[in-house]
């Protein structure tokens, strides 16, 4: 239902309620919201499945918005939109959404499926930016193990551009995963500074999941145990990569083996 009347307050309880959600990952769990700013965001949301529960939006910055299929829309002033925005050049619309998750179970595997894991994740940013890494590689699915930050933290969905509505993403703990992976046959490799074999030495042809730990503490002893650790040959100084960087030249060197395909 399209509201006429514009929100021009900011001290409408709305808007407060917005920015407690956009601050507050206990806010978003608690009340199954999360909150997508833009345009591409909401439709890639909708298209993965997720529903919108109210719609806002600056005509004076969206101009006239097509339909979405929101519970309730709101057109508010650019000041007020300008409160809420948690982005540089925003296109005027903010959503607020209820999410869907995934479980392991849920995901559809590919005959001969690629999936990325991160282990205890803490930085938005990273997980955003590897996001993009597994969108742009096509990858079956990310898997989070033992996740330090919240899945639809709107820093994720903004260094993400999106991309976290575009991959299948699963939270589980290590323990989890691993029986699943042998359950489905799927090798385990672990990026690792101790291991012996260099990345572009081993056959990512066969159902793989690479899986990367921390820049601060790197994989647990749970992985090392049980993958086959690989390593990015490091030539400088610095004895590690970014945990984005080193996620993209992983994905597509088996990319790279499989032909692109």
């Amino acid at each position: 239902m399209l509201h006429s009347e514009l929100i021009s307050s900011l001290q409408n309880p709305k808007i407060k309620h917005i920015i407690r959600l956009i601050e507050k990952s206990a806010e978003r769990k608690s009340e199954g919201l999360i909150v997508v700013e833009g345009k591409r965001e909401i439709a890639l949301a909708l298209s993965a499945g997720h529903e919108i529960a109210s719609l806002y939006y600056c005509e004076e910055i969206a101009g006239h918005i097509e339909h979405f299929p929101a519970d309730q829309i709101y057109p508010v002033t650019k000041e007020v939109f300008a409160k809420m925005a948690y982005r540089e050049n925003s296109d005027g619309l903010l959503a607020l959404i209820k999410p869907v998750f995934l479980a392991l179970e849920d995901l559809t595997l590919t005959e001969n499926p690629l999936l990325l894991v991160l282990e205890a994740v803490e930085k938005p940013g990273n997980l955003g930016a590897v996001l993009r890494t597994a969108d742009a590689a096509k990858i079956d699915a990310l898997i989070v193990c033992d996740l330090k930050t919240d899945l639809f933290n709107p820093n994720v969905i903004r260094s993400s551009v999106g991309c976290v509505f575009t991959v299948p993403m699963v939270v589980c703990s290590s323990e989890e995963l691993f029986h699943w992976l042998q359950k489905n046959k799927i090798k385990a490799y672990a990026a690792a500074l101790t291991a012996q074999d260099d990345y572009h030495h081993v056959d990512f042809c066969k159902p793989s999941a690479i899986i990367l730990g921390t820049e601060a503490t790197g994989l647990s002893d749970y992985w090392l145990a049980n993958a086959s650790q690989i390593k990015i040959p490091m030539l400088g100084k610095i004895d590690s990569l970014n945990v984005s960087n080193a996620a993209a030249i992983l994905t597509f060197e088996a990319k790279r083996q499989r032909g692109f395909k």
